[in-house]
């Protein structure tokens, strides 16, 4: 039986928050797609280069990314996901805490099918 959209998420979701906490390159570079559009919480727009490039370079570090009230809603293209992060890390050498909200848009790659995140944003809870 083929997994469904739900479980090809959540386990992308996972792989995700994985590639984060270890800077992994080449994970982040499969499940963030080449045209990713992300605004993060202070309304700052970013490509998947620029989050590759804080990742190579030390200026991010993630040493703790928990994950709650995960929310998929899939479609036929594509699956929009809500879920709350509690991130402990830094930013070039500032810490950087908090618990964020972050909205994504996953849709299949045409050649690989592989699911890759083609926007995101981030909003701070409070």
């Amino acid at each position: 039986m083929s997994q469904t959209i739900e479980g090809r998420i959540q386990a992308a979701e996972e792989q995700l928050r994985q590639a984060m906490l270890a800077s992994d390159i080449p994970a982040l570079e499969r499940l963030l797609d080449p045209e990713l559009l992300f605004t993060n919480h202070m309304g700052w727009s970013f490509t998947r280069e620029d989050d590759l490039d804080a990742h190579r370079s030390g200026m991010l570090k993630i040493h703790g990314l928990d994950l709650s009230e995960l929310c998929i809603l899939p479609r036929a293209e594509c699956a929009v996901v809500s879920v709350q992060a509690r991130i402990v890390g830094s930013y070039n050498g500032v810490p950087a805490n908090g618990t964020f909200r972050f909205m994504r848009t996953w849709a299949p790659d045409a050649a690989s099918g592989q699911w890759r995140v083609i926007a995101a944003s981030s909003v701070m809870v409070v």
